[in-house]
C-alpha cells in the first residue's frame, strides 16, 4: 500500500494533469465526524485526510484537551474500531504557527509555534501548514497586515522546526509536506454579511512562493521545498451566518493560470462549506485540488441531533416516568453561561442572537458539544431512542433521507446510525468534487 505521502502527491500529480482529482481536508475533532468519515473512506475505498487546527489541537491540549499525540491516538483508534487501514489515514496540521499566541511577543510565540509544529510531526501528522501571519503583540497595529518577508521568515523557521523534529523522530515513514500561503477568511466564516470577498491575486501567490522559497533557502530548507504541495488562496468562496457566498470562475482565471507555473504545487482552498457539489468540482478542475470543511460537518451532526430531539419529544412526552433529554434547552443554557465562543460572532437583538446560535452557518455550537453537561444530555437522547424502533413515520417527516437509507436498507434504525448517515451526505458532496470519473 502507498504511503499517505504518495497518497496525496499522487492526486496532485493527476490535478496537475488535467484530471478531475482533489481530495477533501476534513477540518473537525467530532467524534462522529471522525467515524462518519472513517466508514465513508472504507465504503468508498478512498484516503481520508483529517486535520485538525493550532487552536484546536496542539502541546497544551487547545480547547479540545488533545495534544497532537492525543488527536492521532483518538483517530487512528477509531480506524481500528471501523477496520479502516492505517496506511490510508493521512493527517494534518492547519494554521500552524502563532495563532494561539497573538498576545504574546513575537519571540516567546515563535517559540511556542516551533514547539507546537515538533510535536505535530512528533506526533505523525505528515501535511503540515506554516501559518505566520497572524501578528504578535509586538508586531505593531493590528489593523496594518504584516510585510510579507516577515510571514516567509517565519514560515521558514517553523519549517526549519518541522524538519528538525522528523529528524530526531522519525515518527512516519516519510519526511512532512507542507502548505505555505495565508490569504484565508476568518476561522469559522465571516462575521459580517457581504455579497463577496477579496480573492487573492497572480501576483501575490507569485510573491509568497517566491519570498517562502528564498527564505527556505537562506535556512537550508532545499529539500523541505521540494515537498511543498500547495498554498493557501481565497478563491472567493465564503458563508455568514444566513448566507453562502458561491464560487465564481470567471472571476479566478488570473489566479487559476498562475499556480501552473510552478511543478507539483496546487491550491488548497478554506471556508468551501456549504458550496454546491457542482461549484466544489469545477473548484478542483481549477485546480483547488485541497478543499477544506469544517463547520458543515457539524452543522449536519446538529442538524441530525435537533431532529432527534423532536422526534424523542414526539415519541415520549406525556409519558409517565419518562424523563426527556431537554437537549435544546440544556444546549442554549450552556452556551449563555460560557459565551466565549459565540458571543463576538454574533450580533442583533435577543432573538436573532437565539436563532444563530442553533442555525448559524458558522455553527458555533460545535465547541459545546464536549461540554460534560451537554454530553450527559446527548447521551441521554440517544438512549430514549435506542430504548425504541424509531417510527418510519417520524423518521420520513424529520429525516427524509435516512427514512429512504433505511428503507433501502443501506442503515439501521438507531440513532448513532442517523447521525452517521446525515453527516455522510457533507461527505457524499465532497467525494463528488473531488474524484476522478471513470468512463
Amino acid at each position: 500500500m502507498a504511503s499517505s505521502e504518495n497518497i496525496i502527491q499522487s492526486l496532485i500529480a493527476k490535478n496537475r494533469s488535467g484530471i478531475n482529482s482533489g481530495i477533501a481536508s476534513l477540518c473537525s475533532a467530532n467524534i462522529y465526524v471522525i467515524k462518519a468519515a472513517l466508514r465513508f473512506a472504507k465504503e468508498n475505498n478512498i484516503p481520508l485526510l483529517i486535520e485538525a487546527t493550532s487552536n484546536q489541537v496542539n502541546q497544551f491540549g487547545g480547547y479540545t484537551g488533545y495534544t497532537p499525540q492525543d488527536f492521532k491516538e483518538l483517530v487512528f483508534q477509531c480506524a481500528a474500531n471501523e477496520q479502516f487501514p492505517a496506511e490510508k489515514v493521512i493527517l494534518g496540521g492547519d494554521h500552524l504557527g502563532p495563532n494561539a499566541w497573538q498576545d504574546k511577543n513575537s519571540h516567546e510565540a515563535l517559540l511556542k509555534s516551533e514547539n507546537l509544529v515538533a510535536a505535530y510531526v512528533a506526533a505523525g501528522f505528515s501535511k503540515i501548514h506554516l501559518d505566520a501571519s497572524m501578528k504578535c503583540a509586538d508586531d505593531g497595529k493590528l489593523e496594518e497586515p504584516l510585510s510579507p518577508e516577515i510571514i516567509a521568515e517565519r514560515t521558514a523557521r517553523l519549517c526549519k522546526a518541522a524538519e528538525s523534529s522528523y529528524d530526531n523522530t522519525k515518527a512516519m515513514s516519510h519526511k512532512p509536506n507542507y502548505i505555505i500561503g495565508t490569504d484565508v477568511p476568518i476561522p469559522g466564516g465571516m462575521q459580517e454579511e457581504h455579497s463577496s470577498v477579496r480573492i487573492t491575486t497572480a501576483a501575490e501567490v507569485e510573491e509568497t512562493v517566491a519570498l517562502t522559497r528564498k527564505a527556505f533557502e537562506k535556512y537550508n530548507l532545499h529539500d523541505a521545498w521540494e515537498r511543498v504541495i500547495g498554498v493557501v488562496v481565497q478563491p472567493g468562496v465564503e458563508f455568514g451566518d444566513t448566507t453562502v457566498l458561491e464560487y465564481e470562475p470567471e472571476k479566478t482565471k488570473e489566479l487559476v493560470s498562475a499556480v501552473l507555473q510552478y511543478d507539483n504545487i496546487v491550491y488548497e482552498a478554506h471556508s468551501t462549506d456549504y458550496q454546491t457539489k457542482e461549484s466544489l468540482r469545477r473548484m478542483v478542475q481549477d485546480h483547488f485540488a485541497i478543499l477544506k470543511v469544517g463547520p458543515w460537518l457539524t452543522y449536519a451532526f446538529r442538524e441530525a441531533i435537533f431532529a432527534l430531539a423532536t422526534i424523542e419529544k414526539e415519541l415520549f412526552l406525556g409519558i409517565q416516568n419518562m424523563q426527556l433529554s431537554r437537549i435544546h434547552e440544556i444546549l442554549e443554557s450552556r452556551m449563555n453561561e460560557n459565551p466565549i465562543y459565540w458571543k463576538k460572532y454574533y450580533t442583533g437583538n435577543p432573538q436573532k442572537i437565539s436563532f444563530s446560535k442553533k442555525y448559524s452557518y458558522s455553527d458555533r455550537v460545535r465547541y459545546y458539544w464536549t461540554d460534560k453537561v451537554i454530553d450527559t444530555a446527548l447521551t441521554h437522547l440517544l438512549s430514549n431512542l435506542t430504548s425504541t424502533s424509531i417510527p418510519l413515520t417520524l423518521l420520513s417527516q424529520y429525516l427524509p433521507d435516512e427514512y429512504d437509507a433505511l428503507r433501502e436498507g443501506r442503515i439501521a434504525n438507531n440513532p448513532q446510525e442517523l447521525i452517521y448517515s446525515k453527516i455522510s451526505h457533507v461527505l457524499q458532496t465532497y467525494h463528488y468534487a473531488t474524484t476522478e470519473v471513470i468512463s
